[in-house]
């Protein structure tokens, strides 16, 4: 095993300090990464926190991960040394259940193993993700990235990108479809320019009308202010699909009216209860409501390559590791347009 430094939780109600860890020795389907850049997803914030009464201390978060490879492993035939690689939500699964046998590991029933927080017999116990100068990783969750994306701006895409592609992709979004995008953070910003990369009609909802601009700027055909009744009414049965990227509870029932007969009401932001849900216009319409996590290994490196071609990345302010608590307090206030990610070339291990 090898020491790299990092910057870790030790406690729901303490700031994230410099730390060290250890990541393992390399085995034979092992990448190792010296990491480059690192997005900051409000997931990171939630752990850090423990808002949801799951952290494993000391907590190393980050699952957006750009590197270069330093080290591989004497069986991996796909990756060079030094090349520019990512790493997702997921480190590994167990590969044998239906989900894994049907490309959809984020789905694993049996050895689901996240970038950060989970029971793993590595050194520390559980993983730790990416605020850290290296990681190692199996080399099916290792991604390479399309050589025209910048770096900072593809960190994002490993999980706000893949989580609003994912569900476009399944639903098979497609030139011509009526398309809508609630919320524009930093989930719905890359959702409108899927939509757009994808010749959909893309329509955004939101509440904050100075937000208008900047929608139709990351590709949005049109705005709709949600809180206008009047605007809400014209839009009735005319979606075939719409993604709704919010990350709070919020009523999904006075979206349902818009949908077309057959269409779907997706919900990617927010997790847990939603308010009480009005089944008339899903009866009435055989319209429906889903779900969607982000993408398997497969449909992962579709994305980026998709990315690549349309050269899609997020848009992104870059912090470095000693400014984090910072970036966790003006995401928590909503400051943030739209994803932070850490340059951790400047972090000395």
């Amino acid at each position: 095993m090898h020491q790299t430094k990092c910057y870790a939780a030790h406690s729901d109600n303490t700031p994230l300090v410099n730390h060290t860890i250890y990541r393992r020795e390399i085995g034979k389907k092992d990448i190792s990464i010296e990491i480059e850049f690192c997005g900051v997803c409000h997931t990171d914030y939630h752990y850090a926190k423990n808002d949801w009464g799951i952290t494993r201390y000391p907590f190393v978060g980050g699952h957006e991960i750009i590197g270069v490879i330093k080290g591989l492993g004497e069986e991996v035939k796909d990756f060079n040394l030094g090349d520019r690689v990512a790493v997702g939500c997921f480190v590994n699964s167990c590969r044998n259940c239906n989900s894994c046998n049907n490309d959809f590991e984020q789905y694993c029933t049996e050895g689901l193993i996240k970038t950060y927080n989970d029971l793993i017999s590595d050194p520390g116990g559980h993983t730790f993700g990416g605020y850290s100068k290296s990681i190692v990783v199996d080399e099916h969750f290792v991604f390479s990235i399309p050589k025209n994306l910048n770096s900072a701006g593809a960190a994002p895409l490993l999980c706000a990108g893949i989580t609003t592609y994912s569900p476009l992709n399944h639903w098979q979004v497609s030139e011509g479809m009526s398309v809508g995008v609630i919320g524009l953070g930093g989930l719905g910003h890359m959702a409108v320019k899927f939509s757009s990369a994808l010749k959909a009609k893309t329509v955004v909802f939101t509440t904050t009308e100075k937000k208008s601009e900047d929608a139709l700027r990351l590709g949005a055909d049109q705005v709709v202010l949600s809180i206008d009744e009047e605007q809400m009414k014209k839009e009735t049965g005319r979606f075939d699909f719409i993604l709704d990227t919010v990350p709070v509870a919020h009523d999904v029932s006075r979206y349902m009216p818009l949908l077309k007969v057959d269409g779907t009401l997706c919900i990617v932001g927010s997790i847990g209860l939603t308010g009480n849900l009005n089944t008339r216009p899903l009866i009435f319409g055989r319209r429906r409501i889903t779900g969607s996590l982000v993408g398997g290994a497969a449909e992962t490196q579709k994305m980026l390559n998709f990315c690549g071609e349309k050269n899609i990345t997020s848009d992104v302010e870059i912090i470095q590791i000693e400014n984090i608590n910072d970036a966790y307090v003006r995401m928590r206030e909503n400051d943030v347009k739209y994803r932070f990610v850490i340059d951790m070339r400047k972090f000395e291990n």
